[in-house]
This record gives C-alpha cells, sequence and structure tokens, in this order.
C-alpha cells in the first residue's frame, strides 16, 4: 500500500537526511559540542513545526537562530572541515582505494590522541602517588609560540616514563611546564602567564593559577599535579576540575581533544 503523494525519491531524502543527522552526532559524541548539536536540532524540529503551523513570526525568529545555529557548528568544527576539505581537494585522490584510506586519516588521529592522552594520565597518575608537582599544557586549536618561546624548545614522543623523568624534582628541566602538541612534548621549562582571577581557591597556588591563565589565554587545555597533596586537576575555559579516577580524568581529555 502507497501512501497518497509519497515517492521513491521522498524516502531517499528522508534517508539521506537521517543518514547526515547520525554522522553528525557521531561527530561531536563524547564532545562539548554534543549539547550544542541536539540544541540546534531540537531548534530546528521546532522551527519546522512552526512552519508547518504557519505560524510566520515564530517561524521567521526560529529561522534566524537556526541560521547561527549552523554558523556555530562551523565555528566549533573548524579544524575537522579544514581537514575534510583539504582532503577531499588533494590531487591524490586516483583511485577508491586511496581515497578510504584518507578517509581513515580520521581515525587514525583519534586513536594517536587516545594513546598520547593514555601516557599523560599515566604518568601524572604516577606522579600523583609520588607528590611530583607537574604542570602540563595541552594545545588544541590555536598556536602556543607565545609561551613556547618562554622555554626549552624539544621534539620528543610523548612518553609516561619520560614525563615522569622531566619533572623529577632533581631534574634540570622539571621547573615550570611542559607543552605537548599532537604526539610530541615541544617544550619544557616553559614560563606560562599568571591568571589575576581573585575567585580561585586559597588552597591552589601557583601551578593552578599559571594553568588557569594557559587556558584564559588559549584554548588549551592543562593538567597539575599538586606537589602538597598529590592531587590531578584538570584546567579548561577557566574552569577547574579535580579527579581521583584516572579512567574518568583520561575520558574528559579525550573529549576536550576530540
Amino acid at each position: 500500500m502507497e501512501l497518497p503523494g509519497f515517492r521513491i525519491i521522498d524516502l531517499i531524502d528522508i534517508l539521506l537526511v537521517a543518514a547526515v543527522v547520525y554522522y553528525l552526532y557521531r561527530l561531536v559524541k563524547g564532545t562539548a559540542a554534543l549539547n550544542i548539536f541536539i540544541g540546534i536540532f531540537i531548534i530546528y524540529l521546532i522551527y519546522q513545526l512552526t512552519v508547518f503551523m504557519k505560524m510566520e513570526m515564530l517561524s521567521q525568529a526560529l529561522g534566524a537562530v537556526t541560521g547561527a545555529g549552523v554558523v556555530a557548528l562551523i565555528v566549533v568544527f573548524q579544524q575537522e572541515i579544514r581537514r575534510f576539505l583539504l582532503m577531499l581537494g588533494s590531487t591524490k585522490f586516483t583511485s577508491r582505494k586511496r581515497f578510504f584510506k584518507q578517509l581513515r586519516i580520521f581515525q587514525e588521529e583519534q586513536d594517536n590522541n587516545h594513546m598520547v592522552v593514555n601516557e599523560i594520565v599515566k604518568a601524572c597518575e604516577k606522579m600523583s602517588l609520588t607528590k611530583t608537582g607537574a604542570l602540563i599544557g595541552i594545545k588544541r586549536d590555536g598556536s602556543l609560540e607565545f609561551v613556547k618561546n618562554t622555554g626549552d624548545v624539544q621534539d620528543i614522543l610523548v612518553n609516561s616514563s619520560i614525563i615522569q623523568s622531566i619533572f623529577y624534582k632533581n631534574s634540570t628541566l622539571h621547573d615550570g611546564a611542559m607543552i605537548v602538541e599532537g604526539n610530541k612534548i615541544t617544550a619544557t621549562r616553559v614560563i606560562l602567564p599568571i591568571s589575576e582571577n581573585r575567585k580561585i581557591p586559597q588552597r591552589f597556588g601557583l601551578r593552578h593559577r599559571a594553568a588557569l591563565g594557559l587556558t584564559e589565554r588559549s584554548s588549551a587545555i592543562a593538567l597539575i599535579v599538586s606537589e602538597e597533596t598529590g592531587q590531578i586537576s584538570l584546567v579548561h575555559e577557566g574552569e577547574f576540575e579535580t579527579f581521583t579516577d584516572t579512567k574518568q580524568l583520561a575520558a574528559k581529555i579525550k573529549s576536550h581533544l576530540a
């Protein structure tokens, strides 16, 4: 039995829209952008309902909000969109096999991020047990040259043992912060800008203020291991979170880097 006015092309249209929504959901799943995506999608559904009911004033207002939401998503995912467009424009797409090989870059980068995060968290867990103070800045989007220039430039693959040796109290590199970009430690003994935020709890020391200063001036995230208590803290966009469960810490960092 066919629905009146329903064509095969309409079914294809619905399936394609469903596929786009599904892959967009997979893209933002586990990230802070998921709430933005869900919110915009809900507003879009309400917008379509107002159009169907011919509520012109409300539909125009919601249409404007939906358009702004699309721009917001483009801003949030600008790095991923840029990589995808560069991939599409590459002259290396000479075969279907190579095309799918290029598509796997996204998954490989994600796997690489997970490996790096696991090594960093493993090092923080061990330094926490020995109350070894540490301060690690992890690049997301944007440049960190403005702080890297204050320290010693490095080119070292991220490794738990190396991180622990850098922050060992008798090491010549333990003072200041360490910068991680991708899968490399790119700088040590870095001097981070100190935050002047007066709302920082008094129990937090200079490392925490430096970590907060970095996240106030860049999109980077920062990890601190307290020398006094061994407590591990994560700073993102000026907000502190403390962790006792390293699995939760690793999952949180991965979501920020996704």
